[in-house]
């Protein structure tokens, strides 16, 4: 991979900042600084290093061949740019990332409309306050006392009735 120079940051700061919480702007301020402390070192450097009069340094050296063996060294010597072997994990992750969250959003409009449902009943129902127990007994059939169909014993919840058996077991 060819060496680039990157002249500015390909990042958006104003968009980045909208999605960070309140409680974690201060680190968000610090790793900006960081990063942008960074990129003003970077770009206080040339992009090539300075050119060398090689030229000059023969005249003043004496010892024959050792400014030619300085500028074969000095001009085979190349600085590898970091080969890019994440990229394609980082983008797998983001194709994956996005899949969660369209199953998200899609399980979320499903849980929406039933949630919707039940609002809309509780809407219809009569208010509690002028709600009798028949009434009551209609609306939530599975929560409302039965006492022939589903007796049960004073208080009235789970833990006391004969068939929990949790309580059955601390019994014996």
């Amino acid at each position: 991979m060819a060496s680039r120079r990157v002249a500015q940051t390909s990042i958006n700061w104003a968009s980045l900042a909208e999605r960070v919480p309140a409680n974690q702007k201060p680190n968000f301020a610090a790793f900006k600084t960081k990063s942008d402390a960074y990129l003003r070192s970077v770009l206080a450097n040339p992009e090539n290093p300075p050119q060398i009069n090689w030229a000059h340094y023969k005249q003043l050296i004496p010892v024959a061949g050792m400014v030619d063996s300085f500028q074969k060294q000095y001009e085979s010597l190349k600085v590898p740019y970091p080969a890019d072997n994440v990229s394609s994990e980082v983008d797998a992750q983001i194709k994956e990332t996005k899949s969660e969250i369209d199953n998200f959003k899609k399980s979320s409009q499903a849980r929406i409309v039933e949630y919707q449902k039940s609002i809309d009943h509780l809407k219809q129902l009569l208010p509690y306050d002028q709600m009798t127990m028949e009434d009551y007994r209609d609306s939530f059939p599975d929560q409302a006392l039965d006492p022939i169909n589903r007796p049960t014993f004073w208080p009235h919840d789970a833990e006391e009735q004969r068939d929990n058996k949790d309580r059955a077991h601390a019994e014996h």
